[in-house]
């Protein structure tokens, strides 16, 4: 009885056919780039070298305009996500257009960045997979915070100083919608004029721009607190948060000194669902100008929050004794 020789042959022709498919399906996609330009660098950040010796090797391969890829990163479909990425970066921030800020929110910039390094956050974790020498290391991370708050010693205010201060911090405290018409945030989020009676949930610092934050919580915060429901928070949850610029008195003690803003998070799941479920707010000034230049600017409200994503994107935690 004769055997059947050509079933093998087959098989193998039709393995042949398919990876021809797959290798030609291979060099087509490879022909879709979307393109990844490198305008001119008009305003790069002016920092010591070993600052910039620190971004330029974990940040400026995306957040510039001296993107440069490895052979690995130009291979389609790997390359239309880092051309993805490489164009949400510069837009949350762009080293080779930083230096077109006012220095102070150059600052406050490079400290919500340092920030992100220091919560794990950026470089982004997959990106460190196949970009290992990105890591930014303790010893890099140390660099970074000192060029931010460089040791000097805290000089005393002046005496004009603590008396402005002292009377704008009168005139907040008695504030209120009769004495102020505050006008809507651009996302259509209104002012809270009774937050300063609400409870404190915590203060915090910022080292780069010498400011005290003091969080305050609405009644809804801080039921949850007492029933130990912050994760997540409930909906209708408010904090308020304000700013104000250190002062520094003669025993070397500090205080809050001139009012510099009050920024919301409000919780609604559903009203904000675009947002991670919070609705933010900032109004700035005794005046309280609204923040936003458009209603989007929630958007980076929510990438300086995504770091403590696993927190409900709350960042502070309440006093002792609360919980």
């Amino acid at each position: 009885m004769p055997t059947r020789t050509t079933e093998p042959h087959g098989r193998a022709r039709t393995l042949i056919i398919l990876a021809t498919i797959a290798l030609a399906g291979f060099a087509a996609i490879q022909l879709v780039r979307p393109p990844i330009d490198n305008p001119p660098v008009t305003a790069d950040l002016q920092a010591p070298p070993e600052v910039k010796r620190i971004l330029r090797n974990s940040c400026y391969s995306c957040h510039s305009n001296e993107t440069k890829l490895p052979w690995f990163d130009q291979i389609a479909p790997a390359y239309w996500l880092v051309a993805g990425d490489v164009k949400e970066a510069r837009r949350h921030l762009n080293f080779s257009e930083i230096g077109k800020l006012p220095a102070g929110q150059q600052k406050a910039t490079l400290y919500e960045a340092v920030n992100m390094i220091q919560l794990g956050a950026m470089p982004l974790p997959q990106y460190l997979l196949v970009h290992p020498d990105a890591h930014v290391s303790t010893e890099d991370l140390a660099i970074l915070k000192s060029y931010l708050n460089p040791p000097t010693p805290a000089t005393a205010s002046d005496e004009a100083a603590k008396n402005v201060a002292n009377a704008q911090y009168e005139t907040w405290i008695r504030a209120g919608t009769q004495t102020l018409t505050v006008q809507p945030e651009l996302n259509g989020i209104t002012y809270f004029p009774d937050y300063k009676n609400w409870k404190v949930v915590s203060t915090t610092d910022r080292f780069d721009n010498h400011t005290l934050r003091v969080i305050f919580g609405n009644d809804t915060a801080m039921r949850a607190i007492a029933e130990h429901h912050i994760n997540p928070w409930p909906n209708g949850t408010v904090f308020a948060k304000t700013a104000w610029a250190q002062q520094v008195e003669s025993d070397g003690s500090t205080k809050t000194g001139a009012f510099l803003q009050v920024e919301f998070m409000i919780k609604d799941s559903v009203k904000y669902a675009s947002t991670k479920g919070w609705g933010y707010a900032r109004w700035r000034g005794m005046d309280l100008k609204p923040y936003g230049k458009d209603p989007d600017f929630a958007n980076e409200c929510v990438g300086c929050h995504n770091p403590v994503r696993h927190n409900d994107y709350v960042y502070s935690f309440p006093l002792a004794g609360q919980q």
